[in-house]
């Protein structure tokens, strides 16, 4: 059997147990001051970002996105409405269905919060070649679908069959504590 290499092992542990937990923490508290300036909830936020990159789309549908149940979803785009970040529309192909879609306020607002980010990610991977770039993109589009399968997982376990802890702490990350996240 083959010796991991230490190197390797040290690097992973690092962005396993530190690098990324310590990135998500900081967009989670960025999405707050953004969702604070914007007068609206993080999880509105997250509802913006949502259609920022899907498009117009059905509240249920949307519920499904950030996680919410319908009632809180109806709640969560009144908000929307009344800070003029979107608005409802009949649906084009279903005149009966309604979607919601971004305001170009509400975008423009959201850009708006997360320009100065944009411009320093801009900044910050200039110094990578383009192999290095599709790296990090690899690595990014595995993790969002690895994230997205954790989602689902949790989602359909019942909370005391997630099955043996031993497993979940080998393949998720530890912090310094030996606290698994």
């Amino acid at each position: 059997m083959t010796k991991p290499n230490a190197g390797r092992e040290a690097l992973l542990a690092e962005l396993i147990g530190d690098a990324v937990p310590g990135w998500a923490i900081l967009v989670v508290q960025l999405n707050n001051v953004v969702a604070n300036r914007l007068g609206v909830t993080d999880t509105d936020v997250q509802c913006l970002h949502v259609l920022g990159r899907h498009g117009p789309t059905t509240p249920g549908a949307l519920a499904k996105h950030v996680n919410l149940t319908t009632g809180s979803a109806s709640r969560m785009i009144d908000r929307l409405v009344a800070a003029g970040c979107v608005r409802r529309v009949a649906d084009p192909d279903d005149r009966r269905r309604v979607l919601i879609e971004p305001t170009q306020e509400g975008l423009d607002r959201v850009t708006g919060a997360y320009a100065g980010l944009i411009a320093r990610t801009r900044d910050d991977l200039g110094a990578f070649d383009d192999e290095e770039l599709s790296a990090i993109l690899r690595f990014l589009g595995t993790a969002q679908r690895s994230t997205a399968a954790e989602i689902n997982r949790l989602r359909s376990t019942p909370d005391d069959q997630e099955g043996p802890a031993g497993a979940r702490a080998q393949d998720s990350g530890t912090d310094r504590r030996g606290i698994v996240w």
